[in-house]
C-alpha cells in the first residue's frame, strides 16, 4: 500500500481526526483512510452521504418506532409554538 505523509496539518484538524478515531475505536491510519474514502465519495459522486448497514438499520428502527406512535393532538403539539393569529390564543 502507498504511504501518504501530511505535513503542516492544523492541530485543530488533527484533534478532530483523533476524536473520530476514539469515538469509533479505530487506529489513526484506519480513520484517515475511511475519512478520505468518504470524502472522495462526496466529491466524486452526487454529493449524497450514505449510511453503512448498521446506521441504516438503526435509522429504519427509529422510523418504524415513530410510525407506531398514535396520532393524538396533544403529542403532536410537543415542541411547537402556536402562532399569535391561531384561534384559542
Amino acid at each position: 500500500m502507498t504511504e501518504i505523509v501530511l505535513h503542516d496539518v492544523d492541530q485543530m484538524l488533527v484533534d478532530r481526526i483523533k476524536r473520530v478515531a476514539d469515538a469509533r475505536g479505530w487506529t489513526l491510519p484506519r480513520t484517515l483512510l475511511h475519512l478520505l474514502e468518504q470524502g472522495l465519495h462526496v466529491y466524486e459522486g452526487d454529493g449524497s452521504v450514505r449510511f453503512d448497514s448498521a446506521e441504516n438499520d438503526v435509522l429504519e428502527a427509529a422510523m418504524a418506532a415513530l410510525e407506531d406512535i398514535p396520532d393524538d393532538s396533544g403529542f403532536a403539539l410537543i415542541g411547537k409554538v402556536p402562532r399569535a393569529d391561531e384561534p384559542g390564543q
